[in-house]
């Protein structure tokens, strides 16, 4: 651990937002590497996760959160907003994402609870790299600020890498100065266990979009080594009989191809050989059932 007499910086950073703004995106690459899922299909993040960086004389604890929506019909959808809202508590800094042309009632949601905080904040104004004209850009800048008046506002494409060593900067002047809270190495607070089921998680919504429901999970039911290989098995929550043979698809292609490219992810992150199997199971309700969720790990209900 670092010694504070150093005068190292070190504090948490929440990136808050409505669902699909690119929260997960810009936390990926801003550490350099994936420790959040990311799809086209909003909702994918249903947890808080933790993604560390560390420098030689500062350490940034990143927390990305679900998008926060409107709709609480169930109760994974309570889980989420809740988990959300959490996250902006304790921190040194808010990190508010919103897209680069957009207000929405649920940017209104967000922009109220972090007015409640207390805490600094920053608005990135993402995905700039699609904007056309800056005649479109410059009158929703000036919106935000006015919204926001107490905020610093910086425009960036997480996907594109621009203007994020800026955003980094401004994020260290907020810092504090004191020990390192994570050793230097370490990137993430997540277990294996849960980043192995986060990987198949995303595979399944990166092929399926909206053919499958968000009545989905995955929960690891092995998780062992063997030599030099992790052997690991998934089963693959489904709440009808019809989300299940979607998700299994013609012959089983479809879990294959799901299989192969999770299995291709957690070799790299994990590096090592890995066998994965995974399976698909019918619970019914389990998405709005308090119980089975925190089975499932959503333990902030």
């Amino acid at each position: 651990m670092s010694d504070a007499s150093t005068h190292n910086r070190c504090g948490f950073v929440a990136i808050v937002g409505r669902p699909n703004v690119g929260k997960s995106t810009l936390l990926n690459h801003l550490l350099g590497q994936k420790v959040s899922i990311t799809s086209r299909k909003p909702q994918t993040t249903r947890n808080k996760v933790v993604g560390i960086k560390s420098g030689n004389d500062y350490q940034i604890v990143f927390v990305d959160t679900p998008g926060v929506h409107q709709a609480e019909v169930k109760a994974i959808n309570r889980y989420m907003n809740k988990a959300a809202s959490s996250a902006i508590r304790d921190v040194d800094l808010v990190v508010f994402v919103v897209d680069r042309s957009v207000w929405t009632e649920e940017d209104e949601m967000v922009a109220l609870q972090v007015e409640q905080s207390g805490c600094p904040v920053l608005i990135v104004v993402n995905k700039v790299d699609k904007v056309e004209s800056k005649n479109t850009l410059l009158p929703h800048l000036q919106k935000l600020a006015e919204r926001l008046p107490k905020a610093e506002i910086i425009p960036v494409s997480a996907l594109r890498n621009t203007n994020l060593d800026r955003l980094e900067a401004v994020i260290l002047e907020h810092l504090p100065e004191g020990e390192y809270f994570y050793p230097e190495d370490q990137i993430t607070d997540r277990s294996s266990r849960f980043m192995a089921a986060e990987i198949v998680r995303e595979k399944i919504t990166r092929q399926l979009g909206d053919e499958l429901p968000y009545q989905m999970a995955v929960e690891i039911e092995e998780y062992k080594h063997d030599g030099k290989t992790l052997h690991i098995s998934a089963c693959i929550l489904v709440e009808r009989e019809g989300q299940k043979r979607i998700l299994i698809g013609e012959k089983g292609d479809r879990l294959k191809q799901i299989g192969q490219q999770a299995r291709q992810d957690m070799e790299s992150l994990f590096d090592n050989k890995i066998m994965l199997r995974l399976w698909v199971k019918v619970r019914s309700g389990w998405s709005d059932d308090v119980r089975a969720l925190r089975s499932l790990g959503y333990d902030d209900l």
